[in-house]
């Protein structure tokens, strides 16, 4: 019988947590996740090529690294409109005449 690799669940929750906590909570800080599920597929895609014939969920481990790529894209892209937001801003209460 056939068993789990070793953190391929978990490349593929903290892959799905990054791009929840992205949308919906934290923003860029969902980056964080990407990076954590990006180290778990590492680890579990060296397992598995270790012991090829041993374990199954190979395709955890992909979805899971997928999942954190387009978590950190997110991330990355609202870390660049938030910093173009508070730019404009600033830009706008430094050029604004208030008299």
């Amino acid at each position: 019988m056939e068993e789990k690799i070793p953190g391929s669940s978990n490349a593929l929750t903290f892959g799905i947590l990054s791009i929840v906590l992205t949308l919906f909570c934290c923003g860029p800080f969902g980056a964080i996740f990407s990076f954590i599920g990006l180290n778990y597929a590492k680890k579990a895609k060296a397992f598995h090529e270790a012991n090829p014939g041993n374990y199954s969920g190979y395709d955890n481990i992909q979805t899971g690294k997928i999942l954190s790529y387009i978590g950190l894209a997110l991330s990355v892209i609202l870390l660049i409109l938030t910093i173009i937001y508070f730019g404009l801003i600033i830009a706008f209460f430094a050029t604004a005449d208030f008299q």
